[in-house]
């Protein structure tokens, strides 16, 4: 079991009402990217990192370690953005910094660095409201909320063994990975190259045939195009809801006043 998984089966929001927890989460990431403003985006991101430290209690070295490669990638991204071209002789207000070389010069403007703080603001808080649920809620708590809201099975059991393939994927990575490193598979550049061509080859063929163990186990146990669950009871709380709208109300507020 992943940790994420672990975490999401094992925390202090697991028996609040996972329409709740959508509806909260969802909202939120909805109205942030609809307004893309950077107040509202910190906000809603120091609001969902928030419930997911002090209220779900998730360690928040996790939650940062979780936060580094979305990170990452919004930062590489960013480059492109931040660094514009320009001829040498063309006039650029606001420039914060450049340097020439030939007839270009490669420049920063105030603008570009507004645009990156502002996108780097608004993914973070996209990316913690996705957290928030996915650290609070299981894949299968999630499932009974899609079905309540009569989604087509198909989509779900597509959904539900998507998920259940991520988890053999990267078990049976794992396991490749501690038997070549046993062997000394990647004491060198070489051999590890080599090795990470024999992994990939090896993961793809083993999904393959645990795939085909799990269609004939599904068919051997009566599998009609419907997977069934056993539904959990979950009641409403007032409180919950309170607090959803509050939160939406006041972020509307912010946005529209401040």
């Amino acid at each position: 079991m992943l940790l994420i998984d672990k975490y999401a089966y094992f925390n202090r929001l697991k028996h609040v009402h996972p329409l709740e927890k959508m509806i909260f989460a969802l909202s939120l990431l909805l109205f942030s990217l609809a307004v893309r403003d950077t107040t509202v985006s910190l906000i809603t991101f120091t609001v969902m990192s928030a419930f997911i430290i002090f209220g779900a209690k998730i360690p928040i070295s996790y939650y940062l370690k979780l936060l580094l490669l979305p990170g990452f990638f919004v930062l590489s991204g960013t480059i492109t953005i931040l660094f514009s071209f320009a001829s040498k002789f063309t006039s650029i207000p606001n420039v914060w910094w450049s340097w020439n070389f030939g007839s270009w010069q490669i420049f920063i403007s105030e603008d570009s660095i507004k645009t990156v703080i502002g996108l780097i603001v608004v993914v973070l808080s996209s990316i913690s409201c996705l957290y928030f649920l996915t650290l609070t809620t299981p894949i299968t708590v999630i499932l009974y909320v899609l079905r309540k809201l009569k989604l087509p099975s198909l989509l779900i059991d597509l959904i539900e063994l998507t998920y259940r393939f991520i988890f053999i994927f990267l078990d049976t990575a794992m396991a490749i990975h501690q038997s070549q490193s046993s062997r000394l598979g990647y004491s060198s550049v070489r051999k590890g190259i080599r090795s990470l061509g024999l992994l990939i080859s090896s993961l793809f063929l083993g999904v393959f045939q645990r795939s085909e163990q799990l269609t004939m186990a599904m068919n051997a146990r009566g599998y009609q195009e419907n997977i069934s669950f056993i539904d959990d009871s979950y009641t409403y709380s007032s409180r919950n809801w309170l607090i959803t709208i509050v939160t939406l109300v006041s972020l509307f507020f912010i946005y529209r006043y401040i």
